[in-house]
Parts: structure tokens; sequence; C-alpha cells
């Protein structure tokens, strides 16, 4: 029976938890029909109105030439061709581009709007793939490492004075503000501005990317009409392989921080603690520290 009894255990965990998220599917689903669904009728709407246009005033053309068109652009998109502009728009695989498109594979970002058309470049791909995730993974696991080594001071805070468990946690405080800035508000201004976009519209492009959703509706360095620095897409590139890392250096300590923030709050209170910065042993219990690890 203590099989049976662990079993149990396990299903008052898990499905809890998992009629949880079904919900919070459910909810999602509702409230993106609710908003998207009226603009993409109009959308809709509005092509085919400007396509029986178009047929009305080139009546030379008929309904299935139109539509043999339509279908060119939309293969010429898919294999990353803008339809806007002419021919002298800047190839989407040069080398800047190329190396974007590089690390939109290993970090799986996959923004959609480009891929190999050729079967030996998705071949390719796919093995390039294999080997490239697996080791984005090890390195923003070691990079994150890293600079988690200098904050190892702050699983002994609990046994340091009180000024000193301040002065950590407002150190945590700014270097999480600074990378904040450096990685989610200067950025994408710097989008904004180069692409044309408003700042709402850089913060969204920053958040899908660094989260490798990579929905793809907004891309940097793609718009024919602008003339970007051969190293644009490169140092995007770059930015979103910090920005991985900075994020998962940040997760875990996001919880930490809390946690301190509230061991202040009871020291400028006067609650649970001894003269010296002792924790008391009876009252509140002793907090248990948590681990900083990969």
């Amino acid at each position: 029976m203590p099989r049976a009894g662990l079993c149990s255990r396990w299903g008052g965990r898990v499905l809890p938890l998992l009629l949880a998220y079904i919900f919070y599917l459910l909810l999602g689903a509702t409230i993106f029909q609710l908003l998207e669904k009226q603009a993409e009728s109009q959308s809709r709407d509005r092509f085919q109105f400007e396509k029986l246009r178009f047929l009305e005033n080139y009546t030379c053309l008929d309904q299935q030439a139109v539509e043999q068109f339509v279908q060119v652009i939309m293969e010429a998109w898919v294999k990353g061709v803008n339809p806007k502009g002419n021919s002298t728009n800047p190839s989407n695989w040069d080398f800047g581009s190329s190396f974007f498109f590089a690390g939109t594979v290993v970090t799986t970002i996959g923004y959609g709007n480009l891929a190999p058309s050729t079967e030996a470049g998705q071949v390719f791909c796919v093995f390039y793939a294999l080997v490239g995730i697996p080791l984005n993974v090890v390195f923003l696991n070691h990079l994150g490492t890293g600079l988690r080594a200098h904050l190892t001071m702050l699983e002994r805070w609990e046994d340091q004075p009180r000024r000193s468990q301040l002065l950590q946690t407002l150190g945590l405080a700014l270097f999480l503000a600074l990378g904040t800035l450096l990685i989610l508000i200067l950025p994408p201004m710097i989008f904004s501005h180069v692409e044309g976009w408003s700042f709402s519209e850089g913060f969204y492009f920053a958040f899908i990317t660094l989260s490798t959703i990579g929905f793809g509706d907004y891309v940097v360095g793609t718009d024919p009409s602008k003339h970007y620095l051969s190293v644009y897409r490169s140092l995007a590139a770059i930015w979103i392989l910090l920005g991985l890392a900075w994020l998962a250096l940040i997760l875990p300590l996001g919880p930490l921080l809390l946690h301190r923030r509230s061991q202040l709050w009871l020291l400028g209170r006067g609650l649970g603690f001894k003269e010296g910065g002792a924790p008391e042993t009876d009252g509140l219990p002793r907090p248990q520290k948590t681990p900083i690890s990969a």
C-alpha cells in the first residue's frame, strides 16, 4: 500500500497543477480570440476588397492570374524575400544576416520569417541545431554560474551584520535595475529609433525575442526601405545572447531578492531579531537559506 499512497500524493500534487495549466490555456485562448479575431476579419475583408478592386481596374487580368501572383508573393515571403521594394533590397543571407539567423537557430527563437530553402541548407540546419542548441544551453548555464559566483555571499546573508545585509540587498537591486536598463529598456529604444517602431513595439519585440517565443511579426533589419549598418543584425544577435544569459541569472535571483526584502522589513520593525542581528529561534522560525546554483 505504500506505493498506492505515493501515487495518491503524486496525483494530489499534479492534478491541481494540470487543471490550473489547462484553465490558463483556456483563459488565454478566450482573451486572444476576443482581442484578435475582429482585427483578423477586418484585414481579411480589406484584402479581398483590394483584390476585387485591382481586378476591376485591370480588366486584362483574370481571377486565376491574380491568385497565381499572390501565390508567388507568399512563396517569396516564406523564403525571406520581402515583396516590397525592388531587386536592390539587401540580401537576407549576407554574413551579418546569416550570423543573426544562426543565433536564432541555436537559441531556438526561430522567428519564422527566414528559413533555408535549399535541401543542403535544410539538412545542414538540422545537424547544426542538434549540436548548437545543447552548446547554447551549456554556454548560458556556465555564463550564469560565473556571474552568480560573484553573489555567493548572499547564501550567508543571515549570518552577516545588519548593515552588510542592507548593502548587499541594495547592491543586488542596483544590479537588477542596471541589467533591466541595459537589456530591456535601452535596446527597445534603439530598435524603435532604427526600425521606426513605437517604444511599446520595441519592448514587445525584445521580450518576445529574449523569452525565445519568436513570433516573427517584428524582426530587426528586414525593412527594404531602410539602410542598415552592416553589423546591425550581428550586434542584435550578440544582444540576444547577453540577454538570455542575464535572464538565466536573474530568474533564480528574483525570489531571493524578495526573500531578502521581507527580512529587511522584519529588521526595520524589530521583529524576530535580537541585538547584533542574530535571528531569534522562538516566534518567527529561521528562514531556510536559498542556495545559488546553476
